[in-house]
């Protein structure tokens, strides 16, 4: 029963994911909630990059993002360092929400 119950949200789950990450970095896209538009704008600013994708999985309410970055600055340092200067730049927001998902991508640069 359970299991029958999942598989449709697992679909529309996947839809969603799909329409926020297929994104570039440069077109912010569609259907972000007030606090994605504000964590997306600092970051697509601060690394310019090929992928950035910034999700609230908190069910909207702001508590808990999922966000994953690529940029030539993250070439060469280590994870740590990485994600460190994500959240330098975030530091601001990161004092209002609970929770942070974070993934980094080093990307060569063009």
């Amino acid at each position: 029963m359970l299991r029958a119950l999942a598989r449709p949200l697992a679909r529309s789950t996947r839809s969603t994911l799909a329409r926020v990450y297929s994104t570039p970095a440069r077109e912010q896209p569609a259907g972000l909630g007030e606090g994605e538009r504000v964590i997306w704008d600092k970051l697509a600013a601060r690394f310019p990059g090929t992928q950035l994708q910034v999700q609230d999985v908190s069910g909207g309410c702001g508590s808990f993002y999922a966000i994953s970055v690529s940029s030539p600055e993250f070439k060469g340092l280590s994870m740590v360092k990485q994600h460190k200067l994500v959240n330098d730049c975030l530091k601001e927001d990161i004092k209002g929400i609970h929770g942070l998902q974070l993934k980094t991508i080093p990307e060569d640069a063009a």
